[in-house]
């Protein structure tokens, strides 16, 4: 995965400056999740790692998916990744580019686990928390995990924070079992 993140970073960082010149970032975002999405259907995973099909072809295959006819710059950029196939980054460009949308932006998406389903109050403080905390607008998702015991685990990329009762047991286990 990592390796993919890596040979994505430098058409993710290109597309997102154009999008950004181009005052046109939620439209490049809307396109390349579709993309992204395109892509990593395993159908279309099949067509793209063919041999023998020319990767030309490829890139006009996943182009005739849209509904509407394409910008010019977006059917560029498809043929770009195919001529260096790469066709099957898209996943990862997408992410890596709504990424980069949300630091321009100061916007962070966050899951949240909880023992018991939180109620509206409890979770617009917890946003209004996050956000004074991180400095950035907060956006919360939130699922039950009753294994949880009691507590919260919040998750944003690699930053997890845990204070959960399960999380504490473990810690103890941890202390005492060394």
């Amino acid at each position: 995965m990592a390796e993919l993140t890596t040979l994505a970073r430098p058409y993710a960082k290109a597309v997102f400056d154009a999008a950004k010149d181009q005052d046109a970032i939620d439209l490049w975002d809307q396109a390349l999740a579709f993309a992204a999405q395109v892509a990593a259907n395993e159908q279309v995973k099949v067509i793209l790692a063919k041999p023998g099909l020319a990767e030309q072809r490829k890139a006009q295959l996943l182009a005739d998916c849209f509904e509407e006819q394409l910008p010019e710059a977006l059917s560029n950029f498809l043929s770009i990744l195919a001529e260096n196939n790469r066709l099957a980054l898209l996943p990862a460009i997408s992410e890596l580019f709504s990424l980069y949308r949300a630091d321009l932006e100061r916007t962070v998406k966050m899951q949240v686990s909880t023992a018991f389903e939180m109620t509206a109050e409890q979770q617009q403080k917890l946003i209004d928390a996050l956000s004074r905390k991180l400095e950035r607008k907060v956006e919360l998702e939130s699922s039950v995990d009753q294994s949880l015991i009691g507590g919260v685990v919040i998750r944003t990329g690699d930053l997890v924070i845990d204070a959960s009762v399960r999380g504490k047991l473990a810690k103890m286990a941890n202390a005492v079992g060394s």
